[in-house]
């Protein structure tokens, strides 16, 4: 297979913004009454902002209108772009800056799949928006993972077939979207929370594009 396009998940792949997700889902619980705890917060991993506040609406017992769920969404959406307008370069995960320049040097394009609505804004805070070729997030897509949609799109815009792209996630919902979609996954993070993936690493530090191309060369 000769590799065309690297898809990148946003949250716990690119940038740690799960913490500040957390806070603004924490903070929207003290409001209505609902403990959130950091292990709750594992459940809104890959999925998009409606459903979350679904989760967390399950997890108190309360049910609400679709109003009222649209007012408590676009809150806690206004305390969460409040915490990542102040975030900086120095909040790129390790070794993903390198591996993205490398990627470029050898001619593989790169895109984001993301769930998330501000994803445009976080790289720019980050200034990583100039480091890829195609940019697909919740404002694009209408289906939230495990749906392939987000996946699919980016390669589609791309002119790029499925088996020539390779995904990196680190949620279960977002390996279940790639596998959909017919592409090589690979997890970051723990093993055994991502064992569905074709391949999983701890992280980008030690990992390069040759170690991609071994890991292609397995399947």
């Amino acid at each position: 297979m000769e590799l065309r396009l690297a898809i990148f998940d946003l949250d716990g792949v690119i940038v740690d913004t799960a913490k500040y997700h957390y806070l603004a889902w924490k903070r929207l619980g003290e409001k209505i009454g609902i403990e959130f705890t950091e292990q709750d917060n594992e459940r809104l991993k890959g999925v998009s902002r409606m459903r979350s506040l679904d989760i967390l609406l399950e997890i108190g017992k309360q049910t609400r209108t679709d109003e009222e769920k649209e007012q408590l969404a676009a809150e806690k959406n206004a305390w969460y772009v409040e915490y990542i307008t102040q975030m900086d370069s120095s909040e790129i995960l390790p070794g993903v800056l390198p591996f993205l320049e490398e990627l470029r040097t050898q001619g593989i394009k790169i895109a984001l799949g993301s769930a998330s609505k501000n994803a445009k804004t976080i790289l720019e805070r980050v200034s990583l928006s100039d480091c890829f070729d195609v940019i697909v997030d919740g404002n694009l897509v209408t289906k939230a993972k495990p749906d392939p949609e987000v996946f699919t799109l980016s390669a589609s815009l791309l002119g790029i077939e499925a088996e020539q792209t390779v995904v990196f996630e680190d949620a279960q919902a977002g390996i279940e979207a790639a596998l959909r979609a017919k592409m090589l996954t690979i997890g970051v993070g723990e093993q055994d929370t991502l064992h569905e993936a074709h391949y999983v690493i701890p992280g980008f530090e030690e990992f390069s594009v040759a170690d991609l191309k071994k890991v292609l060369a397995l399947r």
